[in-house]
């Protein structure tokens, strides 16, 4: 197997229907209060993970929680993934500071998703 490794599985997007009290119930599991908390995203950082909650799946349309994949370069990792047989969902585009994501879904349409930190 060649390419690039990935570093990891570091970012976890739930989608939520009330985000007041998803926002309890993630507070209360990892023990710490919200990093980032906002009416369209509510985010923990707790033992090295990011975890975040997405009112009504976002734009994006997430009907369940999506694994974030960190990789060192987003556009060889796809070009890798796809090659491979996943197909694109969602292209790489930045959603701030730098940040790069994307998500493809793999042969059986579960959906994956990259991640590229600037």
């Amino acid at each position: 197997m060649t390419g690039s490794s990935t570093q990891g599985i570091k970012t976890v997007l739930h989608p939520v229907s009330d985000l007041a009290a998803a926002k309890k119930v993630y507070a209360a599991l990892l023990g710490v209060a919200p990093q980032t908390d906002e009416s369209y995203y509510v985010s923990f950082e707790a033992a090295g993970q990011h975890i975040g909650l997405v009112p009504d799946g976002g734009p994006q349309g997430m009907t369940s929680p999506v694994t974030y994949w960190h990789v060192e370069d987003i556009e060889a990792k796809l070009a890798e993934v796809t090659a491979a047989g996943a197909t694109v969902k969602e292209k790489a585009h930045d959603v701030g500071g730098g940040r790069l994501v994307a998500t493809v879904t793999d042969t059986d349409g579960n959906v994956l998703g990259l991640l590229q930190d600037s």
